[in-house]
Protein backbone atom coordinates (compact mmCIF):
# COMPACT_ATOMS: atom_id res chain seq x y z
CA UNK A 1 0.00 0.00 0.00
CA UNK A 2 1.35 3.43 -0.68
CA UNK A 3 2.75 5.21 1.66
CA UNK A 4 0.91 8.22 1.31
CA UNK A 5 -2.60 6.76 0.66
CA UNK A 6 -3.79 7.74 3.75
CA UNK A 7 -3.45 11.93 3.52
CA UNK A 8 -3.51 11.67 -1.09
CA UNK A 9 -5.94 13.23 -3.17
CA UNK A 10 -7.74 10.79 -5.65
CA UNK A 11 -5.53 8.95 -8.36
CA UNK A 12 -7.77 9.62 -11.84
CA UNK A 13 -8.70 6.11 -11.85
CA UNK A 14 -10.38 6.44 -8.73
CA UNK A 15 -12.45 9.97 -9.29
CA UNK A 16 -15.24 8.64 -11.27
CA UNK A 17 -16.18 5.76 -8.75
CA UNK A 18 -15.78 8.83 -5.89
CA UNK A 19 -18.53 11.12 -8.20
CA UNK A 20 -20.75 7.90 -8.13
CA UNK A 21 -20.48 7.89 -4.17
CA UNK A 22 -21.63 11.86 -3.80
CA UNK A 23 -24.06 12.31 -6.83
CA UNK A 24 -26.80 12.82 -4.99
CA UNK A 25 -25.72 14.39 -2.18
CA UNK A 26 -27.84 17.44 -0.71
CA UNK A 27 -24.44 19.45 -0.25
CA UNK A 28 -23.41 18.70 -3.91
CA UNK A 29 -27.06 19.63 -5.18
CA UNK A 30 -26.66 22.53 -4.11
CA UNK A 31 -23.14 24.02 -5.10
CA UNK A 32 -24.57 23.04 -8.73
CA UNK A 33 -28.00 24.37 -8.31
CA UNK A 34 -25.51 27.58 -7.55
CA UNK A 35 -23.53 27.15 -9.99
CA UNK A 36 -25.55 26.25 -13.14
CA UNK A 37 -28.55 28.42 -12.22
CA UNK A 38 -30.46 27.95 -15.80
CA UNK A 39 -30.13 24.35 -15.57
CA UNK A 40 -31.65 21.20 -14.16
CA UNK A 41 -29.96 18.48 -12.07
CA UNK A 42 -29.72 16.00 -14.78
CA UNK A 43 -27.62 18.95 -16.62
CA UNK A 44 -25.27 19.06 -14.60
CA UNK A 45 -25.32 15.15 -13.07
CA UNK A 46 -24.54 13.99 -16.66
CA UNK A 47 -21.81 15.85 -17.32
CA UNK A 48 -20.45 15.08 -13.89
CA UNK A 49 -20.72 11.10 -14.50
CA UNK A 50 -18.25 11.25 -17.60
CA UNK A 51 -15.59 13.54 -15.62
CA UNK A 52 -12.16 11.04 -15.12
CA UNK A 53 -9.98 13.29 -14.01
CA UNK A 54 -9.39 15.53 -11.43
CA UNK A 55 -8.40 18.09 -14.05
CA UNK A 56 -11.70 17.41 -15.89
CA UNK A 57 -13.60 17.61 -12.16
CA UNK A 58 -11.63 21.42 -11.40
CA UNK A 59 -12.24 23.21 -14.62
CA UNK A 60 -15.51 21.66 -15.41
CA UNK A 61 -17.19 22.35 -11.97
CA UNK A 62 -15.08 23.75 -9.52
CA UNK A 63 -13.78 26.57 -11.75
CA UNK A 64 -17.10 27.47 -12.79
CA UNK A 65 -18.17 27.40 -8.94
CA UNK A 66 -15.65 29.68 -7.86
CA UNK A 67 -16.54 32.21 -10.39
CA UNK A 68 -19.41 31.92 -9.43
CA UNK A 69 -18.63 33.02 -5.85
CA UNK A 70 -16.59 35.62 -6.84
CA UNK A 71 -19.94 37.33 -8.70
CA UNK A 72 -21.95 36.77 -6.27
CA UNK A 73 -19.50 38.20 -2.94
CA UNK A 74 -17.17 39.91 -4.44
CA UNK A 75 -16.88 43.11 -6.22
CA UNK A 76 -14.02 41.04 -8.34
CA UNK A 77 -10.66 38.76 -8.38
CA UNK A 78 -7.31 40.94 -9.40
CA UNK A 79 -3.77 39.07 -9.68
CA UNK A 80 -0.18 40.03 -9.59
CA UNK A 81 2.75 38.52 -10.16
CA UNK A 82 1.85 35.51 -12.17
CA UNK A 83 3.85 36.45 -15.08
CA UNK A 84 7.15 35.81 -13.27
CA UNK A 85 5.99 31.54 -13.10
CA UNK A 86 7.20 29.05 -15.74
CA UNK A 87 4.59 27.06 -17.61
CA UNK A 88 6.42 23.75 -16.83
CA UNK A 89 8.11 24.50 -13.47
CA UNK A 90 6.50 23.63 -10.50
CA UNK A 91 6.60 25.49 -7.31
CA UNK A 92 6.04 25.20 -3.12
CA UNK A 93 3.58 27.95 -2.56
CA UNK A 94 3.99 28.81 0.83
CA UNK A 95 0.98 31.56 1.48
CA UNK A 96 -0.97 33.42 4.49
CA UNK A 97 -3.97 31.78 5.15
CA UNK A 98 -7.21 33.52 5.29
CA UNK A 99 -10.14 31.78 4.44
CA UNK A 100 -10.55 27.79 4.66
CA UNK A 101 -11.96 27.00 1.52
CA UNK A 102 -11.24 30.05 -1.21
CA UNK A 103 -7.56 30.74 -0.60
CA UNK A 104 -6.66 27.54 -2.94
CA UNK A 105 -9.76 27.62 -4.55
CA UNK A 106 -9.08 31.21 -5.47
CA UNK A 107 -5.21 30.79 -6.71
CA UNK A 108 -5.58 27.27 -8.63
CA UNK A 109 -8.21 29.42 -10.68
CA UNK A 110 -6.50 32.03 -11.13
CA UNK A 111 -3.59 29.37 -12.14
CA UNK A 112 -5.54 27.91 -15.00
CA UNK A 113 -6.91 31.46 -16.27
CA UNK A 114 -2.92 32.02 -16.94
CA UNK A 115 -2.23 29.19 -18.64
CA UNK A 116 -0.05 27.13 -15.57
CA UNK A 117 -1.05 23.79 -14.14
CA UNK A 118 -3.48 23.93 -10.61
CA UNK A 119 -1.48 22.71 -7.22
CA UNK A 120 -2.05 20.00 -4.99
CA UNK A 121 -3.16 21.63 -1.61
CA UNK A 122 -2.77 21.23 1.67
CA UNK A 123 -6.05 20.92 4.39
CA UNK A 124 -6.23 20.22 7.50
CA UNK A 125 -8.53 16.77 8.83
CA UNK A 126 -10.36 18.63 11.08
CA UNK A 127 -12.09 20.20 7.86
CA UNK A 128 -12.88 17.36 6.21
CA UNK A 129 -14.45 15.20 9.13
CA UNK A 130 -17.83 15.00 7.22
CA UNK A 131 -17.36 12.06 4.54
CA UNK A 132 -18.69 14.47 1.76
CA UNK A 133 -16.21 16.90 2.30
CA UNK A 134 -13.38 14.61 2.60
CA UNK A 135 -14.25 13.29 -1.25
CA UNK A 136 -14.91 16.64 -2.30
CA UNK A 137 -11.02 17.39 -0.94
CA UNK A 138 -9.65 14.41 -2.58
CA UNK A 139 -11.42 15.43 -5.65
CA UNK A 140 -9.93 18.90 -6.01
CA UNK A 141 -6.57 17.82 -5.18
CA UNK A 142 -5.91 18.23 -1.53
CA UNK A 143 -4.07 16.59 0.38
CA UNK A 144 -4.52 15.96 4.31
CA UNK A 145 -2.66 17.39 6.98
CA UNK A 146 -3.49 15.12 10.57
CA UNK A 147 -4.58 17.65 13.29
CA UNK A 148 -3.92 17.21 17.29
CA UNK A 149 -2.38 13.98 17.57
CA UNK A 150 0.25 13.11 19.89
CA UNK A 151 4.07 13.91 19.54
CA UNK A 152 4.71 10.39 18.09
CA UNK A 153 2.48 10.35 15.49
CA UNK A 154 3.05 13.99 14.71
CA UNK A 155 6.31 13.15 13.80
CA UNK A 156 5.60 10.35 11.52
CA UNK A 157 2.73 12.15 9.81
CA UNK A 158 4.98 15.25 9.09
CA UNK A 159 7.75 13.18 7.63
CA UNK A 160 4.91 11.37 5.26
CA UNK A 161 3.94 14.84 4.46
CA UNK A 162 7.08 16.17 3.95
CA UNK A 163 7.92 13.41 1.59
CA UNK A 164 4.19 13.62 -0.46
CA UNK A 165 5.30 17.39 -1.16
CA UNK A 166 8.64 16.13 -2.81
CA UNK A 167 7.04 13.84 -4.52
CA UNK A 168 4.53 16.08 -5.86
CA UNK A 169 6.92 18.56 -6.87
CA UNK A 170 10.36 17.14 -7.82
CA UNK A 171 8.79 13.87 -9.51
CA UNK A 172 5.60 14.81 -10.74
CA UNK A 173 6.25 18.05 -11.45
CA UNK A 174 3.09 19.32 -9.66
CA UNK A 175 3.09 22.54 -7.70
CA UNK A 176 1.80 22.59 -3.74
CA UNK A 177 0.15 24.97 -1.67
CA UNK A 178 0.57 24.81 1.44
CA UNK A 179 -0.06 27.62 4.63
CA UNK A 180 2.95 29.45 6.26
CA UNK A 181 1.51 28.47 10.06
CA UNK A 182 -0.98 26.11 10.84
CA UNK A 183 -4.50 27.23 10.66
CA UNK A 184 -5.89 30.58 9.49
CA UNK A 185 -4.73 33.67 10.45
CA UNK A 186 -7.23 35.55 12.30
CA UNK A 187 -5.84 38.69 13.90
CA UNK A 188 -4.16 39.59 10.69
CA UNK A 189 -0.85 38.85 11.62
CA UNK A 190 0.54 36.71 8.90
CA UNK A 191 3.84 34.67 9.89
CA UNK A 192 5.72 31.96 9.08
CA UNK A 193 5.91 29.07 12.33
CA UNK A 194 9.13 27.49 11.78
CA UNK A 195 7.88 24.57 12.28
CA UNK A 196 6.27 24.63 8.97
CA UNK A 197 9.66 25.09 7.19
CA UNK A 198 11.40 22.51 9.03
CA UNK A 199 8.42 19.89 7.96
CA UNK A 200 8.96 20.87 5.20
CA UNK A 201 12.74 19.86 5.44
CA UNK A 202 12.29 16.48 6.45
CA UNK A 203 12.11 15.40 3.10
CA UNK A 204 16.24 16.38 2.32
CA UNK A 205 18.60 13.66 1.09
CA UNK A 206 20.57 12.32 4.00
CA UNK A 207 23.36 14.47 4.72
CA UNK A 208 21.58 17.18 2.46
CA UNK A 209 21.56 20.35 4.21
CA UNK A 210 17.99 21.94 4.42
CA UNK A 211 18.28 25.14 2.75
CA UNK A 212 20.30 23.34 -0.47
CA UNK A 213 16.97 20.91 -0.56
CA UNK A 214 14.56 24.13 -0.40
CA UNK A 215 16.44 25.88 -3.29
CA UNK A 216 15.39 23.07 -5.28
CA UNK A 217 11.61 23.07 -4.71
CA UNK A 218 11.25 26.48 -5.59
CA UNK A 219 9.42 28.17 -2.90
CA UNK A 220 7.75 31.33 -3.37
CA UNK A 221 5.23 33.37 -1.19
CA UNK A 222 1.77 34.21 -1.91
CA UNK A 223 -0.23 36.75 -0.29
CA UNK A 224 -4.03 36.87 -0.32
CA UNK A 225 -5.92 39.53 0.75
CA UNK A 226 -10.01 40.65 0.96
CA UNK A 227 -11.19 43.72 1.43
CA UNK A 228 -13.69 42.31 3.91
CA UNK A 229 -13.26 39.34 5.85
CA UNK A 230 -16.72 37.53 5.43
CA UNK A 231 -15.93 35.33 9.13
CA UNK A 232 -14.62 38.79 10.97
CA UNK A 233 -17.32 38.60 13.91
CA UNK A 234 -17.33 34.94 13.53
CA UNK A 235 -13.48 34.99 14.60
CA UNK A 236 -14.42 37.74 17.94
CA UNK A 237 -14.98 34.96 20.27
CA UNK A 238 -11.60 33.43 19.91
CA UNK A 239 -10.09 36.64 19.66
CA UNK A 240 -11.42 37.94 22.85
CA UNK A 241 -10.46 34.55 24.94
CA UNK A 242 -6.82 35.08 23.72
CA UNK A 243 -7.17 38.53 24.54
CA UNK A 244 -8.24 37.79 28.36
CA UNK A 245 -5.79 34.83 28.57
CA UNK A 246 -8.52 32.44 28.39
CA UNK A 247 -8.97 28.69 26.50
CA UNK A 248 -11.26 28.86 23.84
CA UNK A 249 -13.18 25.78 22.60
CA UNK A 250 -14.35 25.61 19.15
CA UNK A 251 -18.09 24.49 19.20
CA UNK A 252 -18.83 20.97 17.19
CA UNK A 253 -19.87 22.72 13.69
CA UNK A 254 -17.69 26.01 13.95
CA UNK A 255 -15.60 25.08 11.36
CA UNK A 256 -18.02 23.89 8.83
CA UNK A 257 -20.07 27.24 9.80
CA UNK A 258 -17.01 29.58 9.15
CA UNK A 259 -16.31 27.41 6.02
CA UNK A 260 -20.08 28.53 4.44
CA UNK A 261 -19.70 32.00 5.88
CA UNK A 262 -16.54 32.49 3.87
CA UNK A 263 -17.72 31.37 0.40
CA UNK A 264 -20.67 33.03 0.07
CA UNK A 265 -20.32 36.12 2.48
CA UNK A 266 -19.25 39.71 1.01
CA UNK A 267 -15.63 40.08 0.38
CA UNK A 268 -15.73 43.06 -1.67
CA UNK A 269 -12.19 43.35 -3.88
CA UNK A 270 -10.05 39.86 -3.58
CA UNK A 271 -6.52 40.46 -4.72
CA UNK A 272 -3.74 37.47 -5.26
CA UNK A 273 -0.11 38.43 -5.58
CA UNK A 274 2.99 36.21 -6.38
CA UNK A 275 5.85 36.81 -4.84
CA UNK A 276 9.43 36.08 -5.84
CA UNK A 277 11.00 33.00 -6.47
CA UNK A 278 13.45 32.74 -2.83
CA UNK A 279 15.95 30.61 -4.62
CA UNK A 280 18.80 33.17 -4.60
CA UNK A 281 17.79 34.79 -1.00
CA UNK A 282 17.99 31.31 0.12
CA UNK A 283 21.23 30.94 -0.91
CA UNK A 284 22.24 33.84 0.77
CA UNK A 285 21.29 32.87 4.01
CA UNK A 286 22.89 29.49 3.85
CA UNK A 287 26.12 31.15 2.76
CA UNK A 288 25.70 34.41 5.50
CA UNK A 289 23.76 32.89 8.48
CA UNK A 290 25.54 29.74 10.62
CA UNK A 291 23.48 27.63 12.23
CA UNK A 292 20.09 25.67 11.48
CA UNK A 293 17.96 27.50 13.53
CA UNK A 294 19.48 31.23 13.18
CA UNK A 295 18.42 29.80 9.07
CA UNK A 296 15.18 28.85 9.32
CA UNK A 297 14.48 32.00 11.39
CA UNK A 298 16.02 34.10 9.05
CA UNK A 299 14.32 32.28 6.25
CA UNK A 300 10.82 32.72 8.14
CA UNK A 301 11.41 36.31 8.59
CA UNK A 302 12.15 36.46 4.16
CA UNK A 303 8.41 35.03 3.78
CA UNK A 304 7.07 37.05 5.90
CA UNK A 305 8.53 40.12 4.25
CA UNK A 306 7.14 38.96 0.89
CA UNK A 307 3.56 38.02 1.99
CA UNK A 308 3.56 40.86 4.19
CA UNK A 309 4.50 43.75 1.40
CA UNK A 310 2.90 41.98 -1.61
CA UNK A 311 -0.77 41.90 0.71
CA UNK A 312 -2.91 44.41 -0.81
CA UNK A 313 -3.91 47.24 1.21
CA UNK A 314 -7.84 47.82 1.05
CA UNK A 315 -9.48 51.15 2.09
CA UNK A 316 -10.79 49.20 5.03
CA UNK A 317 -7.36 48.23 6.22
CA UNK A 318 -6.62 51.92 6.33
CA UNK A 319 -10.18 52.86 7.92
CA UNK A 320 -9.77 50.40 10.52
CA UNK A 321 -5.81 51.88 11.29
CA UNK A 322 -7.24 55.64 11.64
CA UNK A 323 -10.07 54.16 13.95
CA UNK A 324 -8.14 52.26 16.28
CA UNK A 325 -5.72 54.78 16.46
CA UNK A 326 -8.21 58.05 16.41
CA UNK A 327 -6.18 59.49 13.25
CA UNK A 328 -6.88 60.80 9.92
CA UNK A 329 -3.50 59.79 8.83
CA UNK A 330 -4.84 57.58 5.79
CA UNK A 331 -7.99 59.83 4.85
CA UNK A 332 -6.60 59.87 1.72
CA UNK A 333 -6.70 56.10 1.25
CA UNK A 334 -10.75 55.84 1.71
CA UNK A 335 -13.80 57.68 0.88
CA UNK A 336 -16.25 59.27 2.99
CA UNK A 337 -18.34 56.23 1.79
CA UNK A 338 -16.22 53.24 2.43
CA UNK A 339 -15.34 54.25 6.17
CA UNK A 340 -19.40 55.11 6.71
CA UNK A 341 -19.74 50.96 5.04
CA UNK A 342 -17.23 49.84 7.39
CA UNK A 343 -18.34 51.46 10.35
CA UNK A 344 -21.88 50.31 10.09
CA UNK A 345 -20.16 46.89 9.17
CA UNK A 346 -18.24 47.39 12.57
CA UNK A 347 -21.01 48.75 14.61
CA UNK A 348 -23.62 45.90 13.96
CA UNK A 349 -21.15 43.05 14.91
CA UNK A 350 -19.40 44.06 17.55
CA UNK A 351 -20.62 45.20 20.88
CA UNK A 352 -19.29 49.21 21.15
CA UNK A 353 -19.25 48.68 25.01
CA UNK A 354 -16.94 46.62 25.31
CA UNK A 355 -13.37 48.29 24.50
CA UNK A 356 -11.24 45.03 24.14
CA UNK A 357 -14.19 43.87 21.18
CA UNK A 358 -13.73 47.17 19.88
CA UNK A 359 -9.95 47.38 19.90
CA UNK A 360 -9.62 43.11 18.78
CA UNK A 361 -11.85 44.01 15.46
CA UNK A 362 -9.65 46.85 14.41
CA UNK A 363 -6.87 45.38 15.22
CA UNK A 364 -8.15 42.39 12.90
CA UNK A 365 -7.98 44.87 9.82
CA UNK A 366 -5.27 47.50 10.57
CA UNK A 367 -2.63 44.75 11.57
CA UNK A 368 -1.91 44.41 7.81
CA UNK A 369 -1.32 48.29 7.97
CA UNK A 370 1.40 48.01 10.74
CA UNK A 371 2.91 45.24 9.50
CA UNK A 372 4.19 46.81 6.62
CA UNK A 373 4.73 49.95 8.14
CA UNK A 374 7.22 48.38 10.19
CA UNK A 375 8.89 46.61 7.38
CA UNK A 376 9.13 49.86 5.21
CA UNK A 377 10.71 51.80 8.57
CA UNK A 378 13.42 48.92 8.74
CA UNK A 379 14.19 48.99 5.28
CA UNK A 380 14.70 52.78 5.54
CA UNK A 381 17.01 52.36 8.54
Amino acid sequence: MSAFDDIRPYYDTEVNDAIKEIIDHPMLKAMMNFTFTEHQDDYWKNLMLHCHSIRDFQINFIYPAIQKVIEKSSSGLTTSGFEKLEKNTAYLFISNHRDIILDTSLLNASLYEHGLRMTTSAIGDNLVKKPFLKTLARLTRSFIIKRGIPSRELLESSKTISAFIRQSILRENRSVWIAQREGRTKDGNDMTHKGVLKMIGMAADTGENILDYLKKINVVPVSISYEYDPTDVLKMPELLAKARSEAYVKGENEDFHTLLNGIIGQKRGIHIHIGDLLTDQIDNISKSVSGSVKQMQELAELIDRQIILGYKLWPTKYIAYDLLHRSSQFADKYTTEEKELFERRFKKGVDQKDPMAVNSFLTMYANPVMNQMEILKKTSN
